[in-house]
């Protein structure tokens, strides 16, 4: 059997190599504190099960979807109003996606030709260079370094890659980093996707996950944003719903109109049951979210605050459902320290070199786990004598 040349890019996931290590251990019957994948642990408010179950048991919604309903468009319009201040067309600027891992994907298809250049952060979650990839892009990496609190520096790009460059994406607050980006930067950004004519797509799907009384907004509130790109939002986090894949994409007439077109070739449009779950999250009652903000800042501050204690040198994120921490030096390489963590203590994190060139070094801690378990993931850290 003969296969397509751009599965020779592609190894086995870090996440299936991590998963089989958990596999083996638990098999064994030792203990395992699962930090590695960042798969929420907080189920939907009760409303938005319930809306899904009785959707679920219409037989009339079994048919095609096709599109987005009228009234997930407009509910989508209606949320980015009140809680970003934008206001979408809800035909032309908004596009529904099943989950923003298969929008990341599509959409670079949607804008990429073979040997087009895209900017993408490092380090960065997985398929914000996989999808790329698959479109048989150029990749150039944009750094994100400590000493810049890890936010990208447009003007360290070299003017011949900008120039080529068609398609970037950024994604504050940032997965694997945490970081969030100053106002000043995306003035920068918007200035920049002018200069050279390249598309933006802004990743916000922590937008509400943010701490110590922080708050953020939505790209497309910037001044010029909707000229230049889109932003990409999800329910995964913010609602509970990540298994149920629901996020959109917003913004540019023309970049949504494009993957909308590509869409309508690839999928029937998402399960009608789905898109009355998400009306009812983004339109209802909205406590859970903040429930759902404090049990992360709350597992945050156990992890953190006993791991630095016991001699782990790191900051506190300021937000997303993630920390980002240096190893020590006395090891080679992040996956070794992932495997001797692993085996000393049954935490198991994700090594940082998943996440590009610049994440060799630190490895990144999923905060879902509850707060008694992020307890006791300190706890036998702290006995392990690794620190």
């Amino acid at each position: 059997m003969k296969f397509a040349n751009r599965m020779n890019q592609f190894g086995e996931g870090v996440f299936s190599r991590l998963a089989e290590m958990r596999k083996k251990r638990a098999a064994a019957g030792l203990s395992v504190i699962d930090l590695s994948i960042g798969a929420p642990n907080i189920p939907p408010a009760e409303r938005i099960m319930k809306k899904l179950a009785e959707e679920v048991m219409r037989p009339e919604n079994y048919v095609y979807a096709i599109s987005d309903t009228t009234k997930l468009l407009e509910a989508v319009a209606g949320w980015y109003k009140s809680r970003y201040g934008v206001e979408l067309d809800p035909q032309q600027e908004i596009c529904s996606l099943l989950g923003s891992q298969d929008g990341l994907a599509h959409i670079a298809m949607s804008i990429l030709d073979p040997g087009d250049v895209m900017l993408v952060p490092d380090p960065c979650y997985p398929i914000f260079a996989d999808g790329p990839r698959l479109a048989g892009a150029e990749l150039y990496y944009m750094p994100q370094k400590k000493e810049n609190n890890y936010v990208i520096q447009l003007a360290d790009i070299p003017e011949d890659i900008a120039r080529r460059a068609k398609f970037m994406l950024v994604s504050y607050p940032n997965n694997p980093t945490a970081a969030m980006a100053p106002e000043s930067f995306y003035h920068e950004l918007i200035a920049f996707a002018r200069k050279y004519d390249i598309i933006v797509l802004h990743d916000n799907a922590y937008s509400e996950l943010v701490f110590d009384g922080r708050t953020w907004g939505s790209f497309l509130a910037m001044p010029g944003a909707r000229e230049v790109g889109v932003e990409f939002n999800s329910l995964s986090k913010t609602y509970g719903l990540a298994g149920a894949r629901i996020g959109f994409c917003l913004g540019n007439k023309q970049v949504v109109g494009h993957l909308k077109t590509l869409k309508s070739n690839m999928d029937y449009g998402m399960f009608l049951p789905i898109q009355a779950a998400a009306v009812e999250a983004i339109t209802g009652d909205q406590s859970s979210v903040a429930e759902t903000r404090a049990a992360y800042e709350e597992r945050r501050n156990v992890l953190c605050d006993g791991l630095i204690a016991a001699g782990w040198k790191m900051d506190k994120p300021p937000g997303t459902m993630f920390v980002w921490a240096q190893i020590p030096e006395s090891y080679k390489s992040s996956e070794e320290f992932v495997a001797d963590l692993f085996d000393k203590t049954g935490v198991l994190v994700t090594p940082g070199s998943a996440f590009g060139p610049s994440g060799e070094g630190y490895v990144r801690m999923a905060l879902v786990q509850d707060a008694a378990d992020m307890q006791r993931a300190v706890d036998a850290i702290r006995e392990s004598g690794i620190f």
